[in-house]
């Protein structure tokens, strides 16, 4: 039932949107600006990634009208970020560096065995749920800290996988990354936030 009052509503959305429905705009605006921005920030600085998304709401005004539902709206607003920053990209001649190596960082490091596997396991615990942690203030601006201070190709994937719910074909996609690369991407963001999450339970400090 969910999922079919949220199908209603983005069509709803995108009826404003063809309509030039002012509320329907900001409404878009403010819904869809900070995954837009995950993509942006995959490709760009922050400066020129906050022009790209802002230039992107400005075309899509009129490539609403092409829109044809055979993706949702989320996505093929993500798609357009991607596409138009790719396209800056080469029009300076310029590459996203990322480095998509299998190793960890040095923190990170000593917490794993030669075979992969916790050398030293986390300790967390068992007993305080996820919904619980989210809703320690505290946590939650540690949390934000930590996801603001993670590299931008980690934090972009984590956010369009995670928060933003792509399936990971369609990050791929969107960040014109292998299967594998992304697997690295997710991989390394995730033990960096779990290990701060274990270190705040421990010491109560971020």
């Amino acid at each position: 039932m969910e999922a079919a009052n949220y199908q209603t509503d983005e069509e709803q959305l995108i009826e404003g949107l063809k309509a030039a429905n002012e509320a329907d705009f900001q409404m878009a605006v403010r819904l869809y600006t900070p995954g837009m921005m995950a993509v942006a920030r995959f490709y760009l600085d922050h400066g020129a990634a906050e022009d790209m998304v802002q230039d992107c709401w400005l075309a899509v005004v009129n490539a609403i009208h092409s829109f044809e539902g055979r993706s949702g709206l989320k996505t093929w607003l993500h798609r357009i970020v991607a596409n138009r920053a790719k396209n800056y990209l080469r029009k300076h001649q310029r590459e996203v560096s990322t480095d998509f190596s299998e190793s960890l960082d040095p923190d990170l490091a000593r917490r794993f065995a030669p075979n992969g596997r916790w050398a030293t396991p986390p300790s967390l615990r068992s007993n305080e749920s996820a919904e619980a942690l989210m809703e320690n203030g505290a946590l939650s601006d540690c949390l934000d800290k930590h996801l603001s201070h993670l590299p931008e190709a980690q934090r972009s994937a984590l956010m369009l996988y995670e928060a933003h719910q792509h399936k990971s074909d369609d990050v791929c996609n969107i960040l014109d990354v292998s299967a594998s690369n992304l697997r690295v991407l997710l991989h390394r963001a995730r033990q960096k936030i779990f290990l701060m999450v274990e270190t705040f339970q421990e010491t109560g400090e971020c």
